[in-house]
């Protein structure tokens, strides 16, 4: 039975450039880094680095959407740090607004407040 979204891997064709972009993003440095993965953890969730791209696809993407504060504010942060704005701020019901982001590796990160 599903309890709640506990990992998310992005794979990249670039760690370190990756492992740096998320530092900056995030404000938080890796707790574990190696050559073949990159973990981070935020707020007791893991955000994944792996640069096997084996059999991996661009495009093949699933969105994780992580809680944020002022999505106006994480939308345009993640813009002026290279990221590419999919869809953008949509209210989706119960005051709840959602947005989509590529980033620099072709992930795609999805943001969501809850007002």
């Amino acid at each position: 039975m599903l309890k709640k979204l506990r990992t998310i891997i992005y794979h990249v064709d670039n760690l370190d450039k990756a492992k740096e972009w998320y530092k900056k993003i995030t404000g938080i440095s890796p707790y574990f880094d190696e050559s073949f993965y990159v973990g981070f953890d935020i707020a007791g969730y893991e955000l994944g680095l792996d640069p096997n791209l084996n059999d991996i696809q661009k495009g093949e993407h699933s969105v994780a959407y992580w809680q944020v504060d002022d999505i106006k504010v994480s939308l345009e942060n993640l813009n002026i740090n290279g990221a590419k704005t999919i869809n953008e701020i949509q209210e989706v019901g119960g005051g709840i607004s959602v947005a989509v982001v590529e980033d620099p590796f072709g992930n795609h990160i999805g943001l969501i407040q809850e007002k």
